[in-house]
């Protein structure tokens, strides 16, 4: 079956030429009431532009495939790629309800049928439209995921089955005359309840932008109003000086160490950003893990001491000394 778009372009020399034996004829001057040529819809000239490519016949479809898979033709892949464009636009057509923009969902579909192409097995016996469906869909639906809002409403697996079926779930359940409670829904998606609980909530929140004006001079937005979970600055300069204070005591205190047992327990696991296990210190002195956390527990208790004597009960709020 030959492919309508694989005929080459009409070339200069299949236009008529003009008979010069022939009077021309002057076409009318445009009146003033001309209306420029309308704009032509992108999505219908795509649609009408798909439908130049034939369709293929299982045969044809089975030997292209196998021209594809041994030898890598491209003609082969492109052939395959272009006779199931129509079936992207109908499935990206049943998204169309969660993204208006459907040339988009198209876009995506194609990628997803392109890595159809390039992994179909046709020794297997499955049509390619039937195994391109599944790879279709997953990138249109992972494309709805990242820019159904601009804060993403689903990330893991739980949260993409939610979003996709907790809407046709609860509509089900209603139609059978249940009640769609969120314990309902979670044992027939398999998922926890609170997980149905934040993704309705998710979906039913109406996003809004900070820089929304709230008044008509536009003088307020949203993010002006809203209330800030920061320390003022002069709560954030007194907490860095109360930082600042610990610091010195326990710069203070590991300079009077005196025990090199204490010192590597003080150094290389109290103050280390990835400190040693008491095991490892044990096997540095040749004792036993016991013996290090014993060691350990008097200089911290040293220390608590320090600190409750210069800052008191407040400096051991938020300080680690259990590690």
């Amino acid at each position: 079956m030959s492919n309508k778009a694989d005929k080459p372009p009409a070339t200069l020399d299949a236009i008529p030429k003009k008979d010069s034996s022939r009077p021309s004829q002057q076409l009318p001057a445009p009146g003033p009431t001309t209306s420029l040529p309308a704009r032509q819809d992108p999505l219908q000239a795509y649609m009408a532009d798909v439908r130049r490519y034939d369709l293929l016949t299982p045969e044809e479809e089975h030997d292209l495939a196998v021209r594809y898979r041994e030898d890598e033709d491209p003609d082969a892949a492109y052939r395959l790629i272009t006779s199931n464009l129509r079936l992207v636009v109908k499935i990206a057509f049943k998204y169309q309800r969660f993204y208006k923009n459907v040339l988009d969902l198209i876009q995506e579909g194609n990628i997803g049928l392109m890595q159809a192409v390039k992994k179909y097995d046709p020794y297997r016996g499955v049509r390619l439209s039937s195994y391109a469906r599944y790879w279709i869909r997953a990138y249109i639906m992972y494309f709805l995921l990242a820019n159904h809002r601009l804060v993403k409403v689903g990330t893991t697996q739980a949260q993409r089955k939610l979003f996709y079926n907790l809407s046709k779930e609860t509509k089900k359940l209603k139609d059978m005359g249940f009640e769609p409670s969120p314990k309902l829904l979670a044992e027939r998606l398999n998922v926890e309840e609170k997980e149905v609980i934040e993704m309705s909530e998710r979906l039913a929140a109406r996003e809004a932008s900070l820089d929304a004006p709230l008044d008509a001079e536009g003088s307020r937005t949203l993010a002006g109003v809203l209330r800030s979970d920061d320390p003022t600055p002069d709560k954030q300069v007194a907490d860095e000086d109360y930082r600042q204070q610990i610091r010195n005591i326990l710069n203070d205190f590991g300079e009077t160490l005196t025990d090199e047992r204490e010192k590597t327990l003080w150094h290389k696991r109290i103050m280390s950003v990835d400190p040693l296990t008491l095991g490892e210190v044990g096997e540095i002195f040749g004792f036993s893990r016991e013996r290090a956390r014993q060691i350990e527990a008097r200089m911290k208790a040293r220390l608590k001491t320090v600190l409750l004597d210069q800052l008191g009960e407040e400096a051991l709020l938020g300080l680690d000394l259990v590690r």
